[in-house]
């Protein structure tokens, strides 16, 4: 797929996010050519009047000066050192990071001003960046969350045509985790009647328990206008039997109702009692379109 990469720098390079677990985000890059069905950031893209189909992650915005930006923006004298969520809405480590390396130079410099950090990612570049994890994460709070919402083949390739097979992504993380830096497991988004199954929940699960992650958290799938279509209309030509379900879980909105995640929910606690795992407070780094925090479960081990 030819992806066009616009450089374009940006005013500030963290933004101040409401209602989340964090206050601040990062994002180096706009845009991801990972271009998951099921992205949620296509409902962004067709609210700002941007497509949201197939063109979406056709270009991606490089923020050519976010190091320096960033520099300013934690210089302040305001900056309370407060924790910065890294790829709330498009990858840090898609591969535009790899000639870019602005990921690498955020990380660094929140390092410097001694700024605590999450990032989520699905690219397996990060473990790159081994070395300035490792050493920020003696200095400040560090997590990293890895996105594998499913290990089964099919579903992982049909719904993320763009992205690294789940167990490369877990190799990343048990790299990270041997190298002294804490992380995760987002499996985000669950797939109703795809990837939702008992087994292979329990099979995400204990993949991620042997790489070294030290907590899971999920949520299920969300279909607001723009993702909605798109994600629908992929369904019906790969599982078309599946397209009545969905329109009956989401008939009356993009979440599932708390009543229509009873059994989801009884699974994940079997998997927390199965391995001795405890319950932690949910504190991913999500964007503002991800399920509510009552429709998440945050697992961690037990110290």
């Amino acid at each position: 797929m030819p992806v066009e990469y616009r450089e374009e720098p940006c005013r500030s390079a963290i933004t101040k996010v409401d209602g989340m677990p964090f206050r601040w985000s990062l994002n180096p890059y706009t845009g991801c050519v990972h271009q998951c069905t099921f992205c949620y950031v296509r409902g962004f893209e067709l609210r700002a009047g941007r497509p949201s189909d197939d063109r979406y992650g056709a270009s991606v915005r490089v923020k050519t000066n976010l190091v320096e930006r960033l520099r300013v923006d934690l210089a302040r004298r305001s900056w309370k050192r407060e924790q910065v969520a890294i790829g709330t809405a498009t990858d840090p480590y898609q591969p535009a990071e790899g000639r870019y390396r602005l990921t690498r130079g955020a990380i660094t410099t929140l390092m410097e001003f001694e700024t605590p950090f999450s990032i989520v990612t699905r690219g397996p570049l990060i473990v790159r960046d081994i070395d300035v994890l490792s050493e920020a994460a003696r200095r400040v709070e560090v997590s990293v969350n890895v996105s594998v919402p499913t290990l089964d083949d099919r579903v992982w390739r049909t719904t993320e045509p763009h992205t690294a097979p789940p167990r490369q992504r877990l190799e990343a993380l048990r790299r990270l985790a041997v190298a002294g830096v804490r992380c995760g497991v987002g499996m985000a988004p669950i797939l109703p009647g795809l990837s939702d199954d008992p087994d292979k929940l329990r099979e995400v699960v204990w993949a991620a328990r042997e790489a070294g992650a030290v907590f899971v958290w999920w949520n299920v799938v969300n279909l607001r206008p723009g993702t909605r279509e798109y994600f629908l209309e992929h369904l019906s030509r790969d599982w078309p039997g599946e397209l009545e379900r969905y329109e009956r879980l989401y008939a009356r909105g993009a979440y599932l109702r708390p009543a229509q995640m009873g059994e989801l929910n009884a699974t994940m606690i079997e998997l927390r009692s199965a391995w001795v795992w405890e319950p932690r407070d949910p504190n991913p780094p999500r964007a503002a379109t991800e399920v509510p925090a009552q429709r998440q479960l945050s697992l961690e081990l037990a110290s």
